[in-house]
């Protein structure tokens, strides 16, 4: 190679590098930490969280339309299995999906267990509910004794139909109660909403709180009051 012909190829050279270098600080170009990451690299809880449940269970845990997971009294009642289970597979018949991708949803199993891991350690501030009604019960409930027990400890609150009083709404509006679970109504009664002012299970009016088949009672009285719709016999509008 003449020497001429070298001197080209090092300028050529050397103005490459120049212009890529160049490039790469244009004004506007992300910087690498600024450049979004893969939805399935997300480890952090807080983005976890807001991008998956704040928009129903609300920010920081309370004040959404579904279950405040950032109620202490709830965090100790349902238990680590429950939770993985629940964002994991949803809950059939009502609004909350399926998150972990085997079932249809957009998280990694180690990105369910960051949530479960992260609202413990937020939001589960005590040990075991003393006397607390168990999270599920396979013990049927009376409709009937259950209208005795919300006249007592809910209608106060909700009225004596339960279609809203003095100080909350309707407990009985059936697209409500097409939206809830059994579960959802019992975990509900049990835990209470301390940041809507529902009291959990020990502080209904009476004074004395709620007993495990009293809350399944209540449930099934709610139950016994969700519209029931046969297929193909939906009423239609002429």
């Amino acid at each position: 190679m003449t020497r001429q012909r070298l001197v080209v190829v090092v300028v050529a050279l050397c103005l490459t590098v120049g212009l890529v270098a160049g490039c790469d600080s244009l004004p506007g170009k992300p910087k690498e930490a600024d450049r979004p990451i893969n939805p399935s690299q997300v480890k952090d809880f807080a983005a976890l969280y807001g991008q998956n449940c704040s928009g129903c269970h609300g920010a920081g845990g309370q004040l959404g339309a579904a279950c405040a997971l950032g109620n202490p009294v709830y965090q100790a009642l349902v238990d680590d299995d429950t939770l993985t289970r629940v964002i994991s597979q949803g809950v059939a018949g009502t609004a909350m999906p399926p998150f972990v991708r085997s079932a249809g949803g957009y998280l990694s199993p180690d990105q369910v267990a960051i949530l479960v891991t992260g609202m413990r350690r937020r939001w589960k501030t005590g040990g075991p509910l003393d006397g607390a009604p168990p999270y599920a019960s396979d013990t049927p409930g009376d409709p009937s004794q259950g209208a005795a027990v919300f006249a007592q400890s809910c209608a106060p609150c909700h009225g004596s139909d339960g279609k809203g009083g003095p100080r909350a709404g309707s407990i009985v509006d059936g697209s409500y109660l097409m939206l809830v679970s059994n579960q959802a109504m019992r975990t509900l009664i049990i835990a209470g909403r301390p940041d809507l002012q529902h009291p959990d299970w020990r502080g209904y009016p009476g004074g004395q709180p709620l007993t495990a088949q009293q809350v399944s009672n209540v449930v099934a009285w709610l139950v016994a009051k969700r519209p029931q719709f046969a297929p193909g016999n939906y009423a239609r509008n002429p």
